[in-house]
Order: C-alpha cells, then sequence, then structure tokens
C-alpha cells in the first residue's frame, strides 16, 4: 500500500508542478521569441514556442532525485539524472541555435554507456544467449535508437504526451501489480509516475492547437529517461515483454519508416513526413484525432502488457496480439480517409 500511495502522489504532484511550470515556461520562451517556424516538414501553421520541455525534464529530474533519496539509492538515480540533465542542456541549444547530428549523437551514445555501467554482470537482456559484451552492445544500440526514436516521432501536438503516459504508466502500473520482491526493485514505479505525470501536465498546452512545443530539450531526456527505465524492466526485473509492447507503436512507425526511406536511398537522418501519423495528418486528419487514435491503440497495448504481466495470458499471444493491433494501426493511419489532403 505504501509503495502505491508514493507511486500515486509522484505522479499527481509531477503533474501539477510540471503545468506550473510549463506555463511560466512558455511566457519565457515568447518573450525571447524561442520559436519552431513551420517549413515543408512541418505539421503545424505559424509559429509556436518550442523548448517546453525545460519545465517537463527540470520536474522529472527533481523527482527522481526526490525519490532516489526517499528509496536509499541516490548513487544510481544521481548518474542517470546527470547524464540526462547534459543531454536536456546540449538539445537545449540545439532548439535555440543549432548542435551538429555528430556532437548530439556522441552525447546520446555516452549517457547510454553510463546508464549500462548500473547493471549487474547477471542482468541479461537475451538471458545469457550472448557474451555480456554482445549483450550489452545489443542492449546499448536499442537504448541510443530508442532515445532517438522518441525525438524523431514527436512531430504533431498532444503525440509524445500521450505516448510518455502510456509506456511510463504502463509501467508503473506494471511494477505495482507484481508481488513485491519477486524479481526486482518495485520502487522503479513511483520515477515512471513522475515521467506520466510531467507529461500529463504538459498536454494540457500541448495538445491541439499547441501553445508549447516539447522540443529536443524534452523528446530526448524523456527518450533517455524512458529508455533506462525499459531497460531496467528487461534486464533486472525479466519483464523484457513491457520493453517491447509499451511502446510498440513508436518502436514500429519509427524503425518501418527508417528502413522504408533507406531502400529508397533516402538520407535517413533528414527530417521529413513520412511517419504512419505524419501521412494521416497530410490526408486530413487533425492533430487530436491522430493523437487521440494513438492513445487508443497505446490503452489498448498497456491491458495487453498487463495481461501479460499479471498471467492472465502467456507473454508470447500477449505479442502477437500487440504486434496485430500496431499493425493494424499502422495500416489504418496510412489509410485515413482522404479529406483536405495537405500537400
Amino acid at each position: 500500500m505504501e509503495a502505491v500511495l508514493i507511486t500515486l502522489s509522484a505522479g499527481l504532484s509531477s503533474a501539477l508542478v510540471t503545468w506550473i511550470l510549463a506555463r511560466a515556461a512558455l511566457k519565457l520562451l515568447t518573450a525571447y521569441n524561442v520559436v519552431d517556424r513551420p517549413g515543408k516538414r512541418s505539421s503545424h501553421e505559424g509559429n509556436v514556442p518550442t523548448g517546453g520541455g525545460i519545465a517537463v525534464v527540470g520536474v522529472a529530474l527533481t523527482g527522481w532525485m526526490c525519490l532516489a533519496f526517499i528509496n536509499g539509492m541516490p548513487g544510481e538515480i544521481g548518474i542517470i539524472v546527470a547524464a540526462a540533465a547534459v543531454l536536456a542542456v546540449i538539445s537545449f541549444l540545439d532548439d535555440v541555435r543549432h548542435v551538429p547530428q555528430l556532437a548530439r549523437f556522441t552525447a546520446h551514445v555516452i549517457a547510454v554507456a553510463l546508464g549500462l555501467t548500473l547493471l549487474p554482470d547477471a542482468a541479461l537482456l537475451f538471458d545469457g544467449l550472448l557474451p555480456l559484451w554482445a549483450d550489452r552492445l545489443a542492449t546499448g544500440l536499442a537504448w541510443v535508437w530508442f532515445i532517438n526514436l522518441f525525438n524523431f516521432m514527436d512531430g504533431i501536438d498532444g503525440i509524445t504526451g500521450v505516448e510518455t503516459i502510456a509506456v511510463a504508466g504502463g509501467l508503473a502500473a506494471a511494477l505495482l501489480l507484481m508481488a513485491p520482491g519477486e524479481s526486482g526493485d518495485w520502487s522503479k514505479a513511483s520515477l515512471a509516475a513522475v515521467l506520466a505525470g510531467a507529461a500529463v501536465g504538459f498536454l494540457v498546452l500541448n495538445w491541439q492547437p499547441a501553445r508549447l512545443f516539447l522540443g529536443d530539450t524534452g523528446s530526448v531526456p524523456l527518450g533517455y529517461l524512458l529508455g533506462w527505465l525499459l531497460v531496467w524492466s528487461a534486464c533486472v526485473a525479466d519483464l523484457w515483454w513491457l520493453a517491447l509492447v509499451l511502446p510498440l507503436y513508436y518502436w514500429a512507425d519509427a524503425t518501418l519508416t527508417l528502413l522504408v526511406r533507406g531502400a529508397r536511398g533516402e538520407k535517413v537522418w533528414r527530417a521529413h513526413r513520412q511517419h504512419a501519423y505524419q501521412v494521416a495528418v497530410r490526408a486530413g486528419a487533425s492533430h487530436a484525432d491522430v493523437a487521440g487514435f494513438i492513445a487508443l491503440i497505446n490503452l489498448v497495448l498497456v491491458l495487453l502488457a498487463l495481461t501479460a504481466t499479471v498471467r492472465l495470458m502467456p507473454v508470447w499471444s500477449t505479442l502477437t496480439l500487440a504486434v496485430a493491433l500496431t499493425a493494424t494501426a499502422l495500416w489504418r493511419l496510412h489509410h485515413w480517409p482522404n479529406d483536405n489532403a495537405i500537400e
């Protein structure tokens, strides 16, 4: 019961404080003209203040450190918080000016490498099928890709908010449902709740029509923090299906789009509007309709993940249903009724 109360309190307080700070950030960013201007690859109209992630990340990192001291793990969480803070600073500079892609990518790799050093040698993603160095390499590559896809997918109003709420909220619920002491430290549920709460507070200002954008300032550190929780769940708590099912829509849309663009010979690192959700918006769907549709898909994915967690359904059956659902969602987005299409 104590874990539930701490987790709920962490989420609710995070939502409230983020909402307050996001409103303050909106005024500050507007005053200094830190705005995202629409271009050929944009899905919005008009200049919108960007960099609002400073409120989300500020609350997330502060909340994580407070919980770290409460739960007696300030050293471990301190490293993750410090790495996320550095990523936030670099990303904010990129929002305001420009930071070379190589410098940003190098920072991602270093931050992930630091996070991986926190894993015990016995905490393996592939359960001993690979030698330790190969297992860590594969885990690191997946984590780096998750950071970047989380940033790439932040392209319409509300989408990253609903994704963060689903992934972090689903993690928190799954960890609380597990029997205490079964295979890990369930205090991580409260850390996930902080991220979900911060996303709720920010979503108030980011829902269509968005008054404030997250920017790389928010999406990159959020991807890093969520990635660490997913890695911990898969490698330490042995709840590997959570890392696949909860963010499956983001995994699938970003990865498949990258592969298709690569097969066409396009420069995959360039900004574009070819993700499934962007195709739907270009076909005339509103940001709210698409974000709401993705929220619904994510809700079902969360329920499937929880079903596997409490052993109501075999994990592989859950994965099969999750893949089928996500494939259907991608097809639906790619075939959204063409009404007032945006060229």
